[in-house]
């Protein structure tokens, strides 16, 4: 919506088109005759004017009403480099035509805006469907002209593309914090499994209120992600405790029971973090909260899956895949412990 070109007005001008054939034959150059029109046409200082105290450029041009009569400017005479003059229409197309009154550049090229709004939708659905019409329609331009997106879908471009390196730095850092805590490589991977748990709910959340994938909303599954993996840290750690000091083993009784006594930290952590949030989530279309709003709704979904799956999908996959390495961990431990 809201579709505007860029404001463009033509105003009247003098056109002097030189030809370069022409002047190769007279022995001039364009930089001579330019120099030549512009003192004429524009003026050139050449002296002072002392008045008393004060100072006044003398200028030297054409006076206003041959500067307006193009018979005039046709006649007026150049000397050559080899002696004698010619009449400036010999050598340059001298005619009225109108042109932009502001030329706008990037880049160095010359450049004009079609710009738009975009309402009810993401800025890249809306891009990607503009891409599909306006490309085939890029073909037939004459040479020299090309066409670009810019704006806010270039900015967010460039903005996902650092949060995504971001976040491959994020969850490296992760693991290797994980791996420091549990010298496991296994339980590092098991508490980054919170992740694809969170990002259900973080996606059902965009979907359920109608958004779109922004980069507010990118920085919150983020920091979601630092929530999800610390319940993991709380599971996985009670279970290590339960088994080392309290003579607990690998069974099924033990993990039930870490999962019970732990349900009151997880739930504290998931309901303080997502109560501070329903503030954010509910002031949808208020001035300010463009960016926090996609922020508050991606921790909330999220949040909500990865505490309700956290004690479903970590027991199972801690028994299938995570007894060994915590059989591991407490004989490392005690080891250590013998040493000392």
């Amino acid at each position: 919506r809201d579709l505007m070109v860029e404001q463009q007005i033509e105003i009247p001008q003098l056109r002097i088109e030189l030809d370069r054939d022409k002047l190769a034959l007279s022995g001039l150059t364009p930089f001579a005759v330019n120099e030549f029109i512009e003192t004429a046409m524009n003026g050139k200082v050449v002296s002072e004017v002392l008045s008393g105290v004060r100072t006044f450029d003398l200028v030297l041009r054409l006076d206003e009403p041959v500067r307006e009569d193009l018979d005039a400017l046709r006649r007026l005479t150049i000397e050559l480099p080899g002696g004698g003059s010619i009449p400036l229409e010999s050598i340059a197309n001298i005619y009225r035509s109108s042109g932009p009154n502001l030329i706008n550049r990037e880049h160095s090229q010359r450049r004009i805006v079609l710009q738009c709004n975009v309402a009810g939708r993401g800025v890249v659905d809306v891009v990607d469907d503009i891409r599909q019409k306006v490309w085939p329609l890029g073909e037939q331009l004459p040479k020299g002209y090309f066409i670009e997106f810019g704006g806010q879908f270039e900015s967010q471009q460039s903005a996902a593309r650092v949060i995504g390196v971001l976040f491959v730095v994020a969850l490296v850092g992760m693991f290797l914090t994980l791996y420091t805590l549990f010298g496991s490589a296994n339980f590092s991977w098991q508490v980054l499994a919170a992740l694809p748990t969170a990002l259900v709910g973080a996606v059902a959340a965009l979907v359920f209120t109608g958004q779109t994938l922004t980069v507010a909303a990118m920085v919150g599954f983020i920091s979601l992600c630092g929530i999800a993996s610390r319940n993991g840290i709380l599971l996985l750690t009670h279970y290590v405790h339960l088994v080392e000091h309290e003579g607990q083993s690998w069974t099924r009784e033990m993990i039930v029971r870490a999962g019970q006594e732990r349900l009151a930290p997880v739930l504290m952590t998931a309901l303080t973090s997502g109560i501070g949030l329903i503030p954010l989530a509910i002031a949808a279309g208020e001035p300010g909260k463009e960016i926090l709003y996609p922020i508050a709704t991606v921790m909330i979904g999220g949040l909500i899956t990865s505490t309700m799956l956290e004690f479903f999908v970590r027991p199972a996959l801690f028994w299938t895949c995570g007894i060994k390495a915590g059989e591991r961990i407490i004989t490392r431990a005690a080891e250590e412990t013998l040493e000392e």
